[in-house]
C-alpha cells in the first residue's frame, strides 16, 4: 500500500494576508500600483500652483526690483490697467479665431475619412495628419518662416498670381523685396491653424465614426434631404468632437509664447506676458498673477466644453 505525502502547506504570515486582501479588492490593487506615480505628478503640480498662488498675492517692489512678500491683492490689481487687459483680450481672441478656423478646415477631412475614404486612403490620410507630429515644433514653425519671409514662397507665389496687391493694402507695404508677412497677427494665425488642425482633425474623425449608418440611412427614408440630414443629424451627433477638439486648439493658442516671440508684431499675447515677467523683468507675482488669468480662462472653458459633451469624445 503506496502512501502518497500531503502538499506541503503553504506557511502563514503578513504576506500572505495581505496578498489574500489584495485578491479579494482589484480597487485596492489597481490603486496601489498607481499611487506612486499619483503622487509623484500630482504632488509636483498641486505644488506647483501653490507657490505661484502665493507669489501672486507678494507684490514687487518698484525701486529696488525686490519682491515684497506681504500678502494682499494689489499685483491683481495691475491685471485691470488697460495696457494688461488689452493683452487677454488680445490673446482670447486670436485662440478663438484659430479655434474656428481649425473647426472649419478640419471638419471636411474628418468628415471625408469617416464616411467615404477607403481602408487605404484613410491610412493614407492618417500618416498626412500625424506625420507633421513627428517633427519638432520649432522646424515646423522656421519652415513657416522661411515661407513667409519678404522673398519667400508665399509672397512670391501671390505676386505671380497677381494677388500681391491685397495683403499689400493689408500690411501697407510691399511683398517682394520689401517688409515680409513674418512679423504680422495675419502670419501668427496662419502658423498657429497650421500647427493645431490635426489636434481638431483626430478628435472630430473619432466623433463622426460613431455616427451609426443606420440614423443616416431613417433621415432619408424619411424623406430628409443630404442638406437636412447633415444639418439636423451629422452636426449634432459631430458636436462633442469640435468641441474636444477645440479644447487643445484653444488651450495650445492661449498658453503659446514661442509663436508671438517669431512671428508676432510688438504686441504682447498671455504667454509671452508670463515668460518676458518671470524670465526677464524678473516680476515673479505680475508672472504668477497673468497665470492664474490663463488658468481661470480655462476652467471657464472648460465648464462649457463639459456641459456640450466634449468629455465623451476624448
Amino acid at each position: 500500500m503506496v502512501v502518497s505525502e500531503a502538499p506541503p502547506r503553504a506557511a502563514s504570515g503578513p504576506g500572505r494576508r495581505v496578498g489574500a486582501v489584495l485578491f479579494r479588492h482589484p480597487a485596492l490593487r489597481l490603486a496601489l500600483m498607481l499611487l506612486p506615480a499619483v503622487l509623484w505628478l500630482g504632488g509636483l503640480y498641486i505644488g506647483s500652483l501653490g507657490i505661484l498662488l502665493t507669489y501672486s498675492l507678494y507684490r514687487l517692489q518698484e525701486f529696488t526690483g525686490l519682491v515684497v512678500r506681504d500678502v494682499g491683492l494689489s499685483t491683481y490689481a495691475l491685471l485691470w490697467q488697460p495696457a494688461n487687459r488689452e493683452i487677454v483680450v488680445r490673446t482670447v481672441a486670436m485662440a478663438a479665431s484659430v479655434t474656428v478656423a481649425c473647426a472649419v478646415l478640419a471638419f471636411p477631412v474628418a468628415y471625408y475619412m469617416a464616411r467615404y475614404a477607403t481602408l487605404r486612403m484613410r491610412t493614407l490620410l492618417y500618416l498626412v495628419v500625424i506625420m507633421p507630429l513627428w517633427s519638432s515644433y520649432l522646424v515646423r514653425s522656421i519652415a513657416w518662416r522661411a515661407i513667409l519671409a519678404g522673398e519667400g514662397l508665399l509672397p512670391w507665389v501671390l505676386d505671380r498670381l497677381g494677388l500681391d496687391g491685397l495683403l499689400r493694402l493689408a500690411l501697407q507695404a510691399p511683398l517682394v523685396g520689401g517688409p515680409s508677412l513674418v512679423q504680422s497677427k495675419l502670419s501668427l494665425f496662419i502658423v498657429f491653424t497650421y500647427l493645431w488642425l490635426p489636434f481638431m482633425i483626430l478628435p472630430v474623425h473619432a466623433a463622426l465614426e460613431r455616427v451609426p449608418g443606420s440614423l443616416l440611412e431613417a433621415s432619408a427614408d424619411m424623406g430628409a434631404r443630404p442638406r437636412t440630414t447633415f444639418r439636423r443629424v451629422v452636426l449634432p451627433l459631430a458636436k462633442p468632437g469640435v468641441v474636444a477638439g477645440s479644447i487643445f486648439t484653444f488651450s495650445l493658442t492661449l498658453g503659446d509664447f514661442i509663436l508671438p516671440q517669431i512671428f508676432g508684431t510688438s504686441e504682447f499675447f498671455l504667454g509671452q506676458m508670463v515668460y518676458t515677467q518671470v524670465g526677464v523683468a524678473g516680476n515673479l507675482p505680475l508672472g504668477a498673477a497673468f497665470t492664474f488669468v490663463a488658468m481661470a480662462i480655462m476652467l471657464v472653458y472648460l465648464g462649457a466644453a463639459r456641459r456640450a459633451g466634449a468629455f465623451e469624445a476624448l
